[in-house]
């Protein structure tokens, strides 16, 4: 089954973890994939083991320059753009007593002024067409919050607010817009922690088991189909029913 047949999509930090998962389901459901990642050595590697159905560009998200030029060059190398996931996004976590200005600073440049770089600079190639997703990855703590986390939830509740935004002005144009948010998600980063941590997320989630960047890829791909050409301005938890 090919639901993203010859379409083309940017995914950003789609060099590891749920990004890496993202880009492998896009391209076995038929798109054409442009990475945009800062981590250059897991990029390339990516593309050395898929092929030319993508590309990495080295992309700094939070800088509107960088961008502008990667959204040109993926115009130019794959001809259009049909599907943006905004998926990067880092962590610096502290309480809000000991944050650092340059601690809430970076966590807002890449997860949420990344976020709407590169909308701007994508967005004019799907209104010419009249027609793109864009799905931009939210967190159940930008829904709920969490100690520790003010910059991450500030971000990440500004994605949402952004996403609903988006979906009342670019629906005109054929564009669907919606946010994604994950739960516990077992990426590397996570399997890393105490094993008393990882049993801690378990617990608290009646699903029984961490998420996968699957689950995570899996969301984005429906929402990127022709399936979801109604569903818009929505979020979508993926959270083995974490939240309730």
């Amino acid at each position: 089954m090919e639901r993203l047949k010859n379409k083309v999509a940017i995914i950003t930090g789609g060099a590891a973890g749920i990004g890496r998962a993202a880009v492998e389901k896009f391209v076995a459901e038929g798109a054409k994939v442009a990475i945009w990642d800062v981590n250059e050595s897991a990029g390339n590697e990516l593309v050395s083991q898929l092929g030319d159905v993508v590309s990495f560009m080295k992309v700094d998200t939070s800088n509107p320059e960088s961008v502008e030029t990667a959204a040109k060059l993926v115009v130019d190398h794959f001809g259009t753009i049909d599907i943006l996931i905004n998926n990067a996004g880092i962590t610096r976590d502290a309480t809000i007593k000991k944050m650092t200005f340059e601690q809430w600073n970076q966590v807002i440049s890449i997860n949420l002024t990344g976020v709407f770089n590169c909308v701007k600079s994508v967005s004019p190639v799907m209104i010419e067409k009249g027609a793109g997703r864009i799905i931009n990855t939210s967190s159940v703590v930008g829904l709920y919050g969490n100690f520790g986390q003010t910059n991450y939830a500030a971000t990440k509740s500004g994605v949402i607010g952004m996403s609903k935004t988006l979906a009342k002005e670019l629906g005109k144009y054929g564009i669907t817009v919606n946010a994604v948010a994950p739960g516990f998600i077992g990426t590397d980063m996570v399997r890393a922690m105490p094993e008393k941590v990882i049993d801690m997320m378990v617990g608290k989630t009646p699903i029984g088991r961490l998420g996968t960047p699957e689950d995570i890829a899996n969301a984005y791909t429906f929402l990127a189909s022709d399936e979801a050409s109604f569903i818009s301005g929505s979020v979508l938890s993926v959270d083995g029913a974490v939240t309730l």
